[in-house]
């Protein structure tokens, strides 16, 4: 690709870094625009694409409506996205998952949940499993402090006085 033409769509670009995957459920939030008032519609199900690259980018997001499956795409710098939020991290071994279009049932269409995701304000997203947390640098240990005598304890001693 031409340089200068890669300098004008890495201008164009609104979000940097992606914070779902495929596999994954996800809120999309549209800005609607009706005559002159603007609404905002969220529009949920599951991530079955991702195609293309930077300002180009594009997601393919489907969900069951009222038993039909309905499909949309979406351009993920596109200014009409208000907000892309994960719901449910899914465990998928492909990276298209066109092979929900045929399956109607639920069993055939489930997918295994993944590891949870945090999603920070400013959109970067981290992946949380039992080995970053065990790792975790335990906090500077302050001077013990004098404790009080815990009211179980003289409470079990008012018991035995009086028997």
């Amino acid at each position: 690709m031409n340089a200068t033409i890669r300098k004008i769509e890495d201008a164009q670009i609104i979000r940097k870094n992606v914070p779902f995957k495929v596999g994954d459920t996800v809120k999309v939030s549209l800005r609607i625009k009706e005559g002159e008032k603007e609404r905002i519609q969220v529009y949920e199900g599951l991530v079955i694409g991702i195609q293309g690259g930077g300002g180009k980018l594009k997601f393919t997001v489907r969900k069951i409506s009222y038993g039909v499956g309905v499909e949309k795409t979406f351009y993920y710098n596109s200014p009409m996205i208000k907000d892309v939020k994960v719901t449910r991290s899914g465990k998928v071994r492909r990276g298209k998952l066109f092979y929900l279009r045929g399956k109607l049932n639920k069993k055939a269409a489930r997918i295994q949940e993944g590891k949870k995701i945090l999603v920070h304000s400013e959109g970067t997203a981290e992946t949380v499993s039992a080995a970053n947390v065990e790792a975790a640098p335990a906090e500077p240990a302050e001077a013990p402090k004098a404790e009080a005598p815990k009211p179980e304890a003289s409470g079990e001693k008012a018991k035995t006085e009086k028997a």
